[in-house]
């Protein structure tokens, strides 16, 4: 009785009842999606645009097989500051296309060589503390934009780590869409908020689409950071295949999911939005409803892109103070560190070998310490240049024998 009761609620056979859900889907990747363009000051409209036409590219690619959404990722948001004040952001978003093509190529890799190769380039005592350096490197700019209004960040962050914490179901997976919620109601009971570009938008507007512009400087600065989204992207292609109980690393495969999230990142690139990932929170949503029908995230990624044409939308979302966003950011910068350090732990990173200590040690002091390599007009830095060095430290110090380690 209880199997035919699971199996009712989420049999996805009625079209009604797809929208719904992935109308719903969409409000658990909404927050983070248009936080990333709030933070990187480019209108929001494109980022949703640009994450549901890659997400309906992702499902081309791999067969329509993979219940997943692609949104803004977090991992570029402080390259992308950092490369738009050296290259501006016509020359970073060419930057952001070239992380494209080499997720195609790591993709190729796979295809040819499988996993192994990745795994040696990219080990955890690499990707941990990049990652860590991903969310450090921008605790200041959180700080920044906290101290604007310490009252409204605080009460966004204390709002979203009672989500986060406390409560159960979807409500727990948008702790970040609640959190502004909570932040916006109270800017506009204080009187934070101006209506007027609200007013005099219209309600269709094609969002605010950005021309690439090529420099050999900004494409050779935003390749490095690809290392921890490839990472992550596998990981997750994992978890989902444990939530659906498939593998979708062997069908279609992981050279097919990988290509995919790679063209749809290029195609954000191509019209001013910022790269894609995998939504995690979309995952857990899927494990949580036990709805793993593709189809219903692909109706997600088309409410996206209606959303993007409703210009009243975009207006909203650049009225929301910076206090807001300060106070999540407060917590999420600090947990995609926690993530670089779940990673090494996961992995059982052994940090009495001193190759290891070294390695880490290295790639936190370059990253966060924002080092810089120039010639002429190439320049490798901050996490770029953190992952090159990490990658190449792992690949020539020698790693000891279970006998030398005893």
């Amino acid at each position: 009785m209880k199997s035919s009761q699971n199996q009712t609620l989420t049999d996805t056979s009625n079209p009604i009842k797809r929208i719904i859900i992935g109308v719903q889907f969409l409000f658990v990747a909404f927050g983070a999606t248009v936080l990333v363009p709030l933070l990187i000051d480019i209108d929001p409209s494109v980022a949703l645009f640009t994450a549901g036409f890659g997400t309906l590219i992702f499902h081309i690619i791999t067969k329509g097989k993979v219940p997943v959404f692609l949104g803004s990722s977090f991992a570029f948001i402080a390259p992308i500051i950092a490369a738009t004040k050296i290259y501006g952001y016509p020359g970073t978003l060419g930057g952001i296309i070239a992380v494209g093509l080499v997720y195609g190529i790591v993709s190729a890799i796979i295809k040819l060589w499988g996993l192994r190769v990745i795994e040696k380039i990219f080990p955890a005592i690499v990707v941990g503390p990049v990652i860590m350096i991903i969310g450090l490197s921008l605790a200041t700019v959180g700080v920044d934009m906290a101290k604007t209004n310490w009252p409204i960040a605080l009460a966004v962050l204390a709002t979203s780590i009672i989500i986060v914490t406390f409560t159960k179901g979807l409500i727990k997976l948008i702790p970040i869409f609640i959190g502004i919620i909570v932040g916006y109601i109270i800017s506009i009971i204080t009187g934070l908020v101006d209506f007027t570009t609200v007013n005099e938008a219209a309600w269709f507007a094609l969002p605010k689409f950005t021309i690439p512009e090529f420099n050999w400087g900004a494409i050779l600065y935003m390749i490095p950071v690809a290392i921890a989204p490839i990472i992550e992207h596998i990981g997750d292609m994992y978890a989902i295949g444990g939530v659906a109980e498939k593998q979708f690393v062997k069908d279609p495969g992981l050279h097919r999911t990988l290509l995919g999230d790679g063209i749809a990142t290029a195609f954000a690139g191509f019209l001013g939005g910022p790269p894609n990932t995998t939504y995690s929170e979309v995952t857990g949503a899927v494990a949580l409803t036990k709805i793993t029908d593709p189809r219903v995230l692909r109706i997600a990624a088309v409410t996206a892109i209606v959303f993007s044409l409703v210009g009243k939308i975009s207006a909203i979302l650049k009225t929301i103070p910076q206090a807001v966003l300060g106070g999540i950011m407060l917590l999420l910068f600090g947990m995609i560190a926690s993530i670089g350090i779940k990673t090494l732990i996961e992995n059982k990173t052994d940090f009495s070998i001193t190759r290891n200590q070294v390695i880490v040690s290295i790639i936190l002091t370059i990253g966060i310490g924002g080092a810089q390599l120039g010639y002429g007009n190439f320049s490798l830095a901050g996490i770029g240049l953190a992952s090159v060095v990490g990658v190449i430290l792992n690949l020539v110090l020698p790693n000891p024998t279970k006998s030398e380690k005893n």
